[in-house]
C-alpha cells in the first residue's frame, strides 16, 4: 500500500513512482486522496514536479505509440491495439493531474494541458493517415481516437 501523500517530499516520491509507473493503479488512488499545502513557494514547485512527470509519460507513451505502430506495418489489429493503449494511458494521465489537491482553476489548467496534447496527436495521427491511398489507415484512426476519454 502506498501512502497518501500530504507534505511536498511526500509528493516528490510519488510523483517518481508515477514517472517510473511504478503500480500506476496504487499510486493514482494515492494521489487522489493526497493533500498539499497550496502557498507560495510549494505550490509553483508541486506544480512544476507535476507537469514534468505528466509530460515525461505522455512523452514517452508517444514514443511508444511511435514504436508500436511502426512494428505493426499495415496489420489493422495491431494498429488499434497501438491506438487504444495511447488513448488509455493520455486517459491515465489526464485521471492522474486532476488532483483533488489542486485548486479547481489549476486543476482545469493541467487537465486541458492532456487534452491539448491529445487533440494535437489525434490531428498529427489523421494528417498522416490521409496519405494512405485505400483510406483504411484513416478509418482506423478515426474510429480509434486517441483523444475521447
Amino acid at each position: 500500500m502506498i501512502q497518501v501523500p500530504h507534505t511536498y517530499s511526500e509528493w516528490v516520491a510519488i510523483l517518481e513512482l508515477l514517472k517510473t509507473k511504478s503500480n500506476d493503479i496504487e499510486v493514482l488512488e494515492a494521489m487522489q486522496q493526497g493533500t498539499v499545502q497550496w502557498q507560495s513557494g510549494v505550490a509553483e514547485r508541486f506544480a512544476k514536479k507535476l507537469v514534468d512527470v505528466i509530460n515525461y509519460r505522455m512523452n514517452s507513451a508517444a514514443d511508444k505509440f511511435q514504436r508500436d505502430y511502426s512494428f505493426a506495418r499495415g496489420q489493422e489489429a495491431l494498429i488499434i491495439q497501438s491506438l487504444l493503449a495511447l488513448r488509455k494511458e493520455l486517459n491515465f494521465l489526464a485521471q492522474a493531474i486532476n488532483l483533488n489537491a489542486v485548486p479547481e482553476k489549476d486543476r482545469y489548467q493541467y487537465v486541458k494541458l492532456v487534452q491539448e496534447q491529445a487533440n494535437s496527436m489525434q490531428k498529427s495521427l489523421e494528417d498522416s493517415a490521409k496519405k494512405d491511398r485505400t483510406g483504411k489507415l484513416l478509418s482506423l484512426v478515426r474510429n480509434n481516437k486517441v483523444n475521447s476519454f
